[in-house]
């Protein structure tokens, strides 16, 4: 046993220097005790995540142990945003509620919604007209980049992991499963209706076209990672081929898919388009999906029996995320392309909701690198971003910090190839957002 843990922390303690991309940065950004510069909350919020990839066998106990001790710390020794004591954790929760109602309800909910597109025998047919050797599996990463533009990365992420469930046999290789929620991720950094952060912006005053190029970086990020990726699961598990030549589509289980993805993504434009003042105030989204849900129920028969495995790991995922939110993000170092760059290995720890909001109020920044960096950059690892949580309550082999690195060593490559083709091709030209730091929307979705 001890040999075994031993083997995982030479994976794992390399990882979490990814964390701390830098001393200074992680000092600058907290206030409060600190140890060597960097302050108590992200030790514990580290050590947390340590104990999550070191005993993944326990990971609901490990995370709510971490959130109980981060609690009780910030209780007793700094407080919280919202203030001292009982009433600014209570507060703090009161601010987040959006945030966390909005995950609970979708990671519930897709999980119904990804049965349902199992039983559609999609899944089985789609081999008819996909390639049957590795570029099948790379057009599937295409769909789910495709997806996420205008769909939520969440939903997005969890429609190719069902789709990969049928199509390589129930046997996905954790490298392609990073390269899922990459896909996901990558998708939507140039739009401003498929990214929390890239929403953000736009309510913030800018312009949807200052974001649009990071769909620069991120194509080139696509092909980076995604053949590779898909190359290593064809050799793991290969596609189907056509073995299904005689199956037929359950066309009232694809009209309950089409009816779910449209109540979302319909939900998801109106709200950002036309009561963007509302945003934060309701979880729209994941109402919206569980309407759908119960509406079609009389159709066909969801799966419910999946709920109670998925509830265990849904609340798992919220503890982490609500460790997350609570880090001492309080300031950034200068604007600059430096900065930027950092920022998207931050965003792979950190919630980036919050650096997001903070680099508005500062100002200085070429949106387009900043929604590629903190979009992007949370695929580095599985609990950088709400898609690769998401997934992983799907896939739980991937709650392995070091399996995530090794075995999707090609994410981070990417990343930094696309920013930097970013910098060649675009060039970096900051401009400042308009709109005042008060009415920049301080959190929405954990999409980091």
């Amino acid at each position: 046993m001890l040999s075994n843990v031993g083997s995982r922390a030479q994976v794992v303690l390399p990882a979490l220097g990814v964390m701390a991309w830098s001393g200074e940065a992680l000092a600058a950004m907290g206030s409060g005790p600190a140890v060597a510069g960097v302050p108590v909350d992200f030790i514990l919020f580290a050590l947390t995540l340590l104990g999550v990839a070191l005993f993944h066998d326990h990971t609901l106990k490990v995370g709510l142990a971490g959130l109980a001790t981060i609690s009780s710390y910030k209780l007793l020794f700094t407080g919280f945003a919202a203030g001292a004591g009982v009433a600014g954790l209570l507060g703090h929760f009161v601010h987040e509620w959006v945030t966390l109602a909005n995950l609970f309800l979708l990671l519930m909910g897709f999980a119904l919604l990804a049965r349902h597109f199992e039983k559609t025998r999609i899944p089985v047919i789609l081999p008819r007209y996909l390639p049957d050797d590795w570029k099948g599996g790379f057009v599937l990463l295409v769909m789910v980049f495709v997806i996420s533009s205008f769909l939520d990365n969440i939903a997005a992420a969890l429609i190719g992991g069902a789709m990969a469930h049928s199509l390589f046999r129930a046997r996905v290789h954790v490298g392609y499963l990073a390269a899922i929620v990459a896909a996901s991720n990558a998708g939507g950094s140039g739009s401003v209706v498929g990214d929390t952060t890239t929403t953000m912006m736009w309510i913030a005053g800018v312009s949807p076209l200052a974001v649009l190029e990071a769909f620069v970086g991120a194509g080139l990020a696509l092909l980076l990672f995604g053949i590779p990726a898909a190359r290593v699961q064809q050799k793991y598990s290969p596609i189907l081929r056509h073995v299904h030549e005689h199956t037929h589509a359950d066309l009232p289980r694809v009209g309950i898919v089409v009816l779910i993805l449209a109540a979302a993504v319909a939900v998801n434009v109106v709200v950002n388009l036309h009561f963007t003042a509302h945003a934060n105030a309701f979880p729209f989204l994941g109402v919206a999906v569980w309407a759908a849900i119960l509406l079609s129920a009389g159709i066909r028969r969801p799966d419910w029996e999946v709920l109670p495995e998925t509830l265990k790991g849904t609340i798992f995922l919220l503890s982490l995320v609500s460790c997350a939110s609570m880090m001492p993000v309080e300031q950034l170092p200068l604007a600059s392309w430096q900065t930027a760059f950092g920022l998207g290995f931050v965003s792979a720890v950190f919630d980036n909701i919050p650096l997001t909001a903070l680099a508005l109020k500062q100002g200085g920044y070429d949106w387009g690198f900043l929604a590629y960096a903190v979009g992007f950059g949370g695929s580095m690892l599985w609990f950088g971003s709400s898609a690769g949580v998401a997934l992983s309550s799907m896939y739980p082999e991937a709650r392995s910090v070091g399996r995530w690195l090794k075995e999707g060593w090609f994410v981070g490559v990417a990343y930094v190839v696309g920013f930097a083709a970013l910098l060649l091709l675009v060039g970096w030209h900051p401009e400042r957002a308009t709109a005042p730091a008060a009415e920049v929307p301080a959190a929405e979705a954990p999409a980091y």
